[in-house]
């Protein structure tokens, strides 16, 4: 374990410490499995901006890609489409954009803040547009096949060995896969090289525009998955609300789990843990009945503070 991930993890233990010495259901094994849950979509996306932040780019459009692929998905599962075609079509709208913000940041050579602020409000409109502003409830009664519905369901709500939730299941296979492709392949090492400078990756003969592209299709990819798991957790969905503000809790929790904004640092492990800490800060300030409100402030400092350490030991790498 790295320097950070190993603060990061110190951080999480010094947390879960407190939390249960304060409140004695925190340590419950329904609460923990709770929290787990809680966290996976988050988990998911955040995977996928790990690769994102470590090219040097950045994604402001998860939470439209999130709405409107959910919402694509049931709105297909309503028409009569079974499970596996609707599913394929969800992830295909989400890699679509991805593969549309890929192109604007770097053959279109516009900043990828402004490339994916604007992507967020166009596919929000596409959101909006499809449902005609309308809510999207999947059941049986509006169209939905019986089989096809339960299934559905069923990888939402349902539970793997009758005590994992199945969203926390998927998370962890996610974040497997994304550990594997992020460590342990080329795509991996192209992706470090690009983020820490991209003049040296085009000298070593890589593909530079090509390496940024395929991290925001993959982040498309993912924000569909969670999109499409939202869904079936809780079948029905608006598009003028739905993954509203997303973004900035998933961006945070790759932050405080060690990436850098500037590129070429972040790791699968490091992403896990700040989704954690993100999750289990959450829980406990729920548990101890503080406000909502409040709740985001203490969220922003985090924020904060994780960005200023980032930046802070950068300065002290490069003295």
């Amino acid at each position: 374990m790295a320097k950070k991930e190993t603060g990061v993890f110190l951080a999480l233990l010094v947390m879960c410490v407190v939390l249960s010495i304060s409140n004695e259901y925190f340590l419950s094994t329904t609460n923990l499995l709770n929290v787990g849950r809680q966290i996976s979509l988050l988990g998911i996306m955040a995977v996928g901006m790990t690769f994102v932040l470590v090219s040097g780019e950045i994604d402001l459009s998860i939470g439209s890609i999130y709405a409107l692929c959910g919402l694509s998905t049931g709105a297909l599962i309503v028409m009569g489409w079974t499970l596996f075609p609707a599913i394929m079509m969800g992830l295909a709208i989400g890699a679509a954009a991805g593969l549309v913000n890929g192109l604007l940041s770097t053959y279109g050579r516009l900043p990828s803040l402004i490339a994916t602020l604007g992507m967020m409000s166009v596919i929000r409109g596409s959101a909006l547009l499809m449902t005609d502003g309308q809510p999207v409830t999947v059941n049986v009664r509006r169209g939905a096949m019986e089989s096809t519905y339960d299934a559905f369901t069923a990888m939402g709500q349902g539970y793997l060995f009758g005590v994992v939730p199945m969203q926390l299941a998927f998370f962890l296979l996610v974040a497997v896969l994304g550990w594997l492709l992020l460590s342990k392949t080329g795509f991996g090492f192209r992706l470090f090289a690009v983020g820490g400078s991209t003049k040296a990756a085009r000298v070593s003969g890589i593909h530079v525009e090509t390496t940024k592209i395929w991290s925001f299709i993959i982040m498309g990819l993912l924000a569909a998955f969670a999109g499409f798991l939202a869904m079936a957790f809780l079948p029905s969905g608006q598009a003028g609300r739905t993954g509203v503000g997303l973004e900035l809790d998933v961006i945070a929790a790759v932050v405080v789990g060690g990436a850098s904004l500037s590129g070429g640092t972040g790791t699968i492990l490091g992403t896990v843990l700040g989704v954690f800490i993100i999750g289990v800060l959450r829980n406990g300030l729920i548990l101890s009945g503080v406000s909502p409100f409040m709740q985001e402030v203490m969220i922003g400092l985090v924020i904060i503070i994780a960005v200023a350490i980032d930046k802070w030991s950068s300065r002290q790498g490069r003295a």
